[in-house]
């Protein structure tokens, strides 16, 4: 999770910024900021809670330039602190650098043990600092240069952006677990996210960035080059759930491959029933692609609460329930004596689901048969998600059990290889895809070590 934004060449740069990070405002909810730079120096305002509360105008009018990024944040390494609010930016011997990150590096823990024993202060317990660490440490070279060197020497999932008073940087990582696209504004560049960033400030979205790709973009103009040899494995919970429908990813239009998804799902898990309804407003898209497969009709069921945050990104449990309670209810007059197929596109910890289910049941429904168009979640992700397999419903419990557990009349899933025949692939296509909280088929190696919160770095045995 968490959403990043950067733009070059355009007057008063962290206004347009402010405008992308609200439309990536799903993405994070925790804390927002903005850097810009006007080519001598960095201005920079962070803080918790939603864009709209951290960045008053008065703040915007203060952040002067034509260069900016910006940041929301879903907390993974860290916890929700200011001092781990981002963009963090730090004075070096180079000038200032404001950085901005979103995914999770897995080799992070390792890498702050040896950077504190060879002399680092930290400030914060976010991952994202080995990063600016590891960059002060590199050799007299060009800016892009050191970034790479720095970044060569991680591991995970990665989206970063980087500026300068005078340019900004943002890469990939090789295996493109964290989305990255490029747009242009008039003359100037843009990098974001999602490209749903773009039409918000009503950018031209021109491409994805690669896999293992990184980008330099001054008042010139835009250079690019690989800093890693792509291995494409991008995330599929992009598709799922974490991307605004609107959104293109990775050539996938996000609304199209889950209304796929949906249809498959009639395809091949039909249920009994009246109506179809979708959870909002991940799986409205899937619900009416099954309503339209099997030609029951979509009503809707369940009204959300547009001023509640998304659930699935609370940080503690106790306010996921409460979220859950204020965000949705049940209309009583569609569901009411009617057999219910529920559409939703996941079930992680389970906390959303079973009290939909009973909300339903509250209201009138006769039967409620619950279809997933995902597989189950059985395994952590250790690349952008901070969900324990503690955590995972699916982890511990069959579909049967889950069934019970959720309350449902029925449960289904999509299976690996049908969640796949949405993005056009069959069972003997190598999938560019990472599914490994599906299959626990992990991209890159994930020490046990690797796992250790960041706030407790030093534990009994272990050594850098």
């Amino acid at each position: 999770m968490c959403g990043v934004f950067g733009i070059v060449g355009v007057p008063k740069a962290a206004e347009i910024t402010y405008y992308a990070l609200v439309a990536l405002q799903h993405r994070g909810q925790e804390a927002a900021g903005i850097a810009a730079a006007d080519g001598e120096r960095i201005r920079a305002h962070r803080g918790l809670g939603l864009v709209t509360d951290v960045l008053a105008k008065e703040t915007l009018q203060q952040l002067a330039g034509d260069l900016a990024m910006g940041h929301v944040r879903y907390s993974t390494a860290g916890s929700n602190t200011v001092q781990n609010a981002q963009p963090i930016v730090v004075g070096t011997h180079r000038g200032q650098v404001a950085l901005a990150h979103n995914g999770n590096l897995v080799n992070a823990p390792r890498l702050r043990i040896a950077l504190e024993k060879a002399g680092s202060l930290f400030q914060s317990s976010s991952d994202t600092e080995v990063v600016l660490h590891l960059l002060a440490r590199a050799g007299e070279m060009p800016f892009a240069d050191a970034v790479v060197q720095a970044v060569r020497q991680v591991r995970g999932g990665f989206a970063l952006v980087l500026l300068r008073e005078d340019r900004l940087v943002a890469l990939r990582d090789p295996h493109g677990l964290r989305p990255l696209a490029l747009g242009q504004l008039g003359d100037a560049w843009c990098v974001a996210s999602e490209s749903c960033a773009f039409e918000a400030i009503g950018a031209r979205f021109v491409r994805d960035l690669a896999p293992g790709e990184l980008v330099e973009i001054t008042r010139d103009g835009l250079t690019s080059r690989r800093w890693a040899e792509p291995q494409p494995r991008l995330c599929v919970f992009e598709h799922i759930y974490f991307a605004r429908p609107d959104s293109d990813i990775d050539g996938w239009n996000v609304h199209a491959v889950r209304k796929r998804m949906g249809r498959l799902l009639a395809k091949y898990h039909p249920a009994p029933g009246d109506i179809v309804i979708g959870v909002p407003d991940s799986s409205i898209s899937a619900a009416s692609g099954y309503a339209e497969q099997s030609g029951i009709p979509y009503e809707m069921g369940l009204i959300k609460n547009k001023y509640i945050a998304r659930t699935f990104i609370q940080p503690s449990q106790e306010m996921r329930e409460a979220g859950v309670r204020m965000k949705l209810n049940a209309v009583r007059s569609v569901v009411s004596g009617r057999r219910v197929i529920l559409v939703d596109d996941s079930i992680v910890r389970g906390t959303t689901i079973r009290r939909i289910v009973e909300m339903l049941r509250e209201a009138g429904a006769t039967e409620v048969h619950v279809r997933i168009s995902s597989p189950p979640y059985r395994h952590p992700c250790h690349y952008g998600i901070d969900t324990a397999e503690k955590q995972l419903l699916a982890a511990h419990r069959s579909v049967v059990q889950m069934c019970t557990d959720i309350g449902a009349d029925s449960l289904a899933f999509l299976s690996v290889a049908e969640m796949m025949e949405a993005f056009g692939f069959d069972e003997t296509s190598a999938y560019p895809f990472c599914n490994a909280c599906f299959s626990g088929d992990y991209p890159t190696e994930v020490e046990a070590f690797d796992k250790f919160d960041l706030e407790r770095p030093a534990r009994e045995g272990v050594t850098a």
